[in-house]
């Protein structure tokens, strides 16, 4: 058995979702939830297939989207997994109609921060251990930094009042 750690490869502004699935009827089912949740939305999806042909399946409405979905599909090799790529959509915008697909079993992460995967190989295959999403946090909010999150969160409009 080995570790690996692989660096999740994008622009910083690019927000994306790593998670893993059971199927290949996964590729169709996330195009449909994510056009069906965000009208126009731009994205690519890559996911890796575990068994038979195990090719790297494909789609988006964004060919930028599906490069860097396949790019890092390709770094991280593990059987079932599929990362998402956002250009002007944000996690919050389809995550859960991503979790809502049958085939969907767990979420990793869903972030615009730099992230690392850790990865267990194995004589079988590769396999997700975890995420390392952003850095350790540095100390505990206080009444000045919970001011600026509830009008941080209000000026943008996820929240009302």
């Amino acid at each position: 058995m080995e570790l690996k750690v692989v660096d999740i490869e994008k622009p910083e502004e690019i927000n994306f979702i790593l998670g893993q699935s059971h199927f290949i009827k996964t590729v169709e089912d996330l195009h449909e939830a994510l056009v069906t949740s965000v009208p126009g939305i731009k994205f690519g999806l890559a996911f890796c297939e575990a068994s038979g042909a195990r090719k790297i399946r494909k789609t988006g409405t964004d060919p930028e989207m599906i490069e860097l979905a396949v790019k890092n599909a390709q770094r991280i090799a593990a059987g079932h997994t599929f990362i998402i790529f956002l250009k002007g959509a944000y996690p919050i915008n389809v995550l859960n109609a991503v979790k809502r697909v049958p085939e969907v079993a767990s979420i990793f992460c869903a972030t615009a921060n730099p992230t690392q995967v850790v990865i267990v190989e194995t004589e079988k295959g590769r396999g997700i251990l975890g995420v390392i999403d952003g850095q350790t946090p540095v100390d505990v909010e206080n009444e000045e930094d919970e001011r600026w999150r509830v009008d941080f969160l209000r000026k943008i409009g996820y929240k009302l009042g």
